[in-house]
């Protein structure tokens, strides 16, 4: 590890005179650290905002929009009343992730800008466009379970890895930032960026940027009594996802009034599929609606290496997941939520 400086700010506007090109701010570290050990990530300075004040909040307003603070815990975020009742498989999303351990380590905002797990992009003595542009790209011909389906480009063949996001991005979340520029708002579906020629340009944050907070609209909560997240792995738990889903209905009777439906692990961004969502829409929700509604998630998706397994598993995760919407919202969380290896009626989270 290199040597670096460390500041440790007192506000918001002082974490942001403290960034200079090259700089890093660190939250809960758990991403960060393990790249600066590896040498993946050599930042000469780091920014501590972990005791920022007023960024720890979960405020719900009387019209059911919610602002979280970018410093809440992942732990805290899933266990929270508010977001249990509101957004259920945002806390299905966090629960599937990681350990208990990091779980109350890990900030929202940290989760929200995590960098790709690709072992190329990890391993410091590896050619990656998105660490190092103009590189090239090792990752082409290797290992293929995390690599992207959909979006990629000869440049970069990475995946977001976030479980959080998948949820968030389907039920229209946005991010609120703070700027040397000032203050602005953008959708999360539009914070993560496709890697084109630029694959080191992972988000839409300008240099010097800060995540404040996380902001959910009004009409999120409309989907709580069916909404669920799988998460396809390789292992039941500890492990990021092969491919993950979100799926959620606001249903009117017995058809389905409005449907969200989003991809994870499957592109360098959430890929959430409205042509999916409006096949859905106004529907009597069945099998053969659900095949349909996978094949629209799916069309376009085209190999990185050799996984062309994952489009059909993508198809399927897809399938599973509408018809565990479609049985509607657990009452409580399962121990292991989503798990491939379980029923769909699984046991309840302690």
């Amino acid at each position: 590890m290199r040597p670096f400086d460390f500041v440790r700010p007192n506000s918001v506007a002082e974490a942001l005179a403290a960034w200079e090109p090259g700089a890093a701010y660190l939250g809960g570290g758990t991403n960060l650290v393990d790249l600066m050990k590896t040498g993946a990530l050599r930042p000469g300075r780091v920014i501590d905002i972990t005791r920022l004040p007023d960024l720890s909040a979960i405020e719900v307003a009387a019209d059911g929009s919610a602002r979280i603070g970018a410093l809440v815990r992942n732990a805290d975020l899933a266990r929270a009343a508010e977001i249990l009742r509101a957004y259920p498989m945002v806390a299905e999303a966090l629960l599937s992730g990681a350990s208990g351990q990091l779980r109350n380590a890990a900030t929202l905002g940290g989760n929200l800008v995590q960098h790709t797990r690709c072992a190329y992009f990890m391993d410091a003595h590896a050619a990656c466009n998105r660490r190092d542009p103009g590189a090239g790209c090792d990752a082409r011909g290797g290992a293929a379970d995390n690599m992207a389906i959909l979006g990629h480009s000869p440049a970069c063949i990475a995946t977001n890895p976030s479980d959080l996001c998948v949820p968030l991005v389907a039920l229209d979340a946005s991010v609120e930032i703070a700027g040397p520029d000032g203050g602005r708002e953008m959708p999360l579906a539009a914070f993560h960026m496709l890697p084109g020629d630029t694959p080191s340009e992972a988000t839409a944050l300008r240099p010097g940027e800060l995540i404040v907070a996380l902001h959910m609209p009004p009409g999120a909560a409309d989907f709580a009594h069916h909404a669920r997240y799988l998460k396809v792995r390789e292992r039941t738990s500890y492990a990021f996802a092969l491919v993950s889903a979100a799926a959620a209905f606001r249903m009117e009777g017995a058809r389905i009034g409005a449907a969200r439906l989003t991809l994870g692990s499957v592109a360098a961004k959430p890929w959430r599929i409205e042509e999916a969502e409006d096949l859905l829409a106004g529907q009597m929700p069945d099998d053969a609606l659900f095949a349909r509604a996978a094949d629209a998630a799916t069309a376009g998706a085209a190999p990185s290496n050799d996984n062309a397994w994952k489009i059909e598993l993508a198809r399927r995760t897809a399938i599973r997941a509408l018809k565990m919407a479609a049985s509607g919202t657990p009452d409580r969380m399962p121990a292991l939520p989503a798990s491939p290896f379980g029923a769909l009626e699984a046991p309840a989270h302690v």
